[in-house]
């Protein structure tokens, strides 16, 4: 009841004020967390909740929204939609649950200004889900830059730690982004999960100065594959299943989450001032030589991870992935650039 009369006044408000649309940019580090996934249930399970959804799919290919989808008809006219040639209700494609689905390049983003990028985000939706690609540095899209939240998706292993923080890391440097809500995905524990989240939350507010909100977890389901191969998502296709449950458990919480202005209207600045190199050669929150005291249990690889990754010893985390999966290091991969950077060591003071 008491969430029902919060839902009735959040929507007055809204309706009063005429703010529009409730934007959200999911991202996350390199490899496989599981963004665009968690995109499409979140979607399907707040249709289900009667909001209407628009999804806007930056990250195109195989792998995309469209693509895991099967391909939603009509949802490629983002260009038509920013030259005023289509109304946004004409341009975007339906998917059979309801939800709305708009692709958006990212040659089709670089041309348009906030003004022109704001038409695709005030129409009628309740919400707007963004699975927003990063650039070469890890910064937003002018377009995912008018979301009100930032949800960082990763999963509970020791290099997926290692991505995660990373990713927060360039982003605050970025935009100067100091609040970042995140899902932990693919568990196969709920006490891991909180564990990481707590550590991880505990190493981004000592060096980073930066707070996270635990947006909640998704359990490790064996129907996941099989609704990717189906073309389905698993909240439409296996409702029943844990994951579709905890989809639909984050969909629910999701109205109630405070509004915050957009992110481009909390940056100081059009641009970045200083490049993400620059920014951590100057950081005064950089670790000092002395290890996180964090917890080893139950989520024991999780911690150590993130221990590691806070260390002023250069090769801390690497040394620690290599030992918890059993591969010696290799060399720097095609998304090196996303790697933690080690805090710079400073001298440990002596205490009597």
């Amino acid at each position: 009841m008491d969430k029902f009369v919060i839902d009735q006044a959040e929507g007055l408000r809204r309706l009063l004020a005429r703010e529009g649309s409730r934007v959200i940019a999911v991202t996350g580090g390199p490899g496989a967390p599981g963004r665009t996934t968690t995109v499409i249930n979140l979607a399907a399970a707040l249709t289900a909740h009667g909001k209407d959804v628009l999804v806007i799919d930056e990250c195109l290919g195989p792998r995309s929204v469209s693509g895991l989808l099967g391909g939603v008809r009509g949802a490629g006219n983002f260009a038509a939609v920013m030259r005023g040639e289509m109304a946004l209700d004409e341009a975007i494609g339906r998917h059979a649950l309801g939800f709305g689905v708009l692709a958006a390049s990212r040659e089709h983003r670089a041309q348009y200004t906030g003004a022109q990028l704001n038409k695709v985000l005030s129409g009628p939706a309740d919400f707007v889900l963004i699975d927003a690609q990063l650039d070469a540095e890890g910064a937003l899209s002018p377009l995912a830059m008018h979301a009100h939240d930032l949800l960082i998706v990763m999963r509970v292993s020791a290099q997926a730690i290692t991505d995660a923080y990373a990713c927060m890391k360039r982003l605050h440097f970025a935009h100067a982004i100091g609040q970042f809500r995140v899902l932990v995905n693919h568990i196969e524990h709920a006490p891991d999960a909180q564990a990481a989240f707590e550590n991880l939350a505990g190493v981004a507010s000592r060096y980073l100065a930066v707070s996270l909100e635990n947006a909640g977890c998704v359990a490790a389901d064996p129907h996941m594959p099989r609704a990717v191969q189906l073309s389905r998502c698993i909240v439409d296709a296996f409702p029943s299943t844990a994951a579709a449950r905890d989809f639909r458990h984050v969909a629910a919480e999701l109205p109630h989450w405070p509004m915050r202005p957009a992110l481009s209207a909390r940056s100081t600045g059009a641009g970045r001032s200083t490049s993400f190199a620059e920014a951590v050669a100057a950081d005064s929150c950089s670790a000092p030589a002395q290890q996180v005291g964090v917890q080893t249990a139950p989520a024991g690889v999780a911690a150590a991870a993130v221990s590691a990754l806070a260390s002023g010893q250069g090769n801390a985390a690497e040394s620690f992935v290599s030992t918890v999966t059993g591969v010696p290091s290799a060399p720097a991969s095609a998304h090196a650039g996303w790697r933690a950077d080690p805090p710079v060591p400073r001298p440990t003071p002596q205490h009597a």
